[in-house]
């Protein structure tokens, strides 16, 4: 038997030997799996793959990503450059910034690269929607969408959607305790879409009912495509499936109104009319993938992007000043009227009072600050960070080659963190950098500089009504309320899957004293 020290030494040896082995597997593993990569490049083309990193076999560098978040993305372009690859979510991926590179990626649609989407969302989203359409259908279906988002159609949407606003500022300045404004501006954002784009007659407790299954439909949009019981796929298969059998109803009855109506009334009429006035008429089942399609659009992004231009602007009174000013000069200063009723602890928005919408997309047009800071807005918290693309064939991207088979995935906030056309740092708040100068220097370096909503052929067809809504809660927040965080500090920011803060930034609204005293109030 030997003695309890050599026992020891013996013990520590064995678990070294075994440590030592282990890392040893680890070391080979990681090599191997990086030969892999490399050995996958394309020989036909001599150019070389990207720098980047592969991670851990299987793994990849999905851990770092999910823990550093955005600062992935930052550290690996500040070592590898704007082009660099990583393999993320099972898949190799390029990642790619700057305007040029973004500029290849986004005009190549149907040409280098295609959308990439995951089979979860296609199989919830439905087969006739936009998101799946490739090549002529795209093209086809883009045009038919397109009448929804008109300017037309815009001046039609704005009365609704100014007094939507400002029944919502109202009652958050009844609150009389902390707004959660991210969750607000989601119930918001559901609420307009639902009766102002679908034209769907819902009292508040449907409207909630609904935004609840909506939420958990979108919630299970990015899982692992295994339709079993419990899985993230059947639950949103479930929500989906109640989300149809709501719409149905509605979509049944506008099919049977007037096909004679000259002008829809709204987004849902407007593609009803347009594949008419092609000669096409759209099944009950297309036109229910449609509706949640367009609600799937508007949803998550207006409401990041709302909650965005709240916090950007208490942390900048500056700003509100100006918008103040120029509301002044234009003769907007005075909101409504009314004192916001008591909300009764948060049963819903207060009744409508009956002032009259004062804003048309004339009007807008006249706010060139509240069109500058919603730019910036969205320059600086992009509601999402990318997109992902697929490479159709290989091709060279700054001197690097890009697989065909590969995921490329572009980068918007990192593109707008980069672009140095500006008269002041891309990481500062400035909504003049997007004044008269300013608009000059990006049209010499070219629009790629600034994509919050993608580009190309699958720009996002509802920008220009997601920058109304934006400018129409910038001029109502302003006139009508002042607000205060009710935290200690500023929340962090989270940016996937989508940009919001970690705390759903609770705050306190006030209302303005009175509407004589508004144009000298300052947050």
């Amino acid at each position: 038997m030997l003695p309890w020290g050599l026992s020891c030494l013996s013990v520590l040896g064995a678990v070294g030997t075994a440590l030592l082995g282990a890392g040893l597997l680890l070391s080979l593993a990681q090599h191997l799996w990086t030969l892999r990569w490399t050995l996958s490049r394309d020989r036909a083309s001599a150019l070389p793959l990207p720098k980047g990193s592969m991670g851990w076999p299987f793994f990849g560098e999905t851990l770092h990503w999910l823990v550093q978040g955005s600062r992935f993305h930052s550290s690996r372009r500040e070592r590898y450059g704007t082009v660099f690859k990583t393999h993320l979510l099972g898949r190799p991926v390029i990642r790619v910034s700057g305007a040029e590179n973004v500029r290849t990626i986004l005009l190549g649609e149907h040409r280098l690269v295609r959308s990439q989407w995951p089979q979860s969302a296609h199989i919830l989203l439905g087969s006739h929607t936009l998101l799946s359409a490739v090549g002529e259908p795209h093209r086809q279906r883009r045009k038919i969408l397109a009448r929804a988002f008109s300017r037309a159609a815009l001046e039609r949407y704005v009365p609704r959607l100014q007094g939507a606003l400002r029944r919502e500022v109202r009652s958050w300045c009844a609150a009389r305790r902390p707004v959660a404004v991210y969750e607000a501006a989601k119930a918001l954002t559901f609420r307009m879409a639902a009766r102002i784009l679908l034209g769907l007659r819902l009292d508040e407790a449907q409207c909630s009912e609904l935004a609840r299954t909506f939420e958990q439909f979108v919630e299970n949009l990015f899982s692992l495509p295994l339709d079993v019981p419990f899985s993230g796929l059947r639950k949103g298969i479930r929500a989906r499936d109640q989300l149809h059998r709501h719409l149905e109803e509605a979509i049944v009855q506008k099919l049977l109104e007037d096909k004679a109506a000259v002008e829809p009334g709204d987004a849902l009429d407007g593609i009803i009319h347009s594949t008419r006035e092609l000669g096409h008429e759209l099944s009950v089942q297309e036109l229910k993938e449609s509706a949640v399609e367009l609600l799937f659009a508007a949803f998550f992004t207006t409401a990041s992007a709302s909650t965005s231009l709240v916090l950007l602007l208490l942390q900048h009174p500056a700003a509100i000043a100006k918008i103040q000013q120029e509301l002044a000069a234009q003769g907007l200063g005075r909101a409504c009227g009314c004192a916001p009723a008591a909300s009764g602890g948060g049963a819903g928005p207060p009744p409508d009072c009956g002032c009259e919408p004062d804003l048309s997309l004339a009007a807008l047009g006249h706010l060139r600050y509240v069109g500058c800071v919603v730019k910036e807005v969205l320059r600086l918290l992009p509601p999402v960070s990318g997109g992902y693309r697929t490479a159709l064939r290989t091709f060279e991207l700054d001197g690097y080659q890009i697989p065909k088979g590969w995921n490329v995935m572009y980068s918007i906030r990192d593109t707008h963190e980069t672009a140095a056309v500006y008269r002041s740092p891309p990481e500062g708040f400035d909504p003049e950098r997007f004044g008269t100068a300013g608009d000059e220097a990006r049209g010499a370096a070219g629009r790629f500089h600034y994509i919050p909503f993608g580009g190309g052929a699958r720009s996002c067809l509802g920008q220009e009504l997601a920058q109304t809504v934006l400018q129409l809660l910038a001029v109502e927040l302003v006139r009508t309320a002042r607000w205060e965080l009710a935290t200690p500090a500023f929340p962090a920011m989270q940016t996937v899957p989508i940009v919001h803060p970690v705390d759903g930034l609770r705050l306190f609204f006030h209302p303005l004293a009175s509407p004589a005293a508004q144009d000298g109030q300052r947050l």
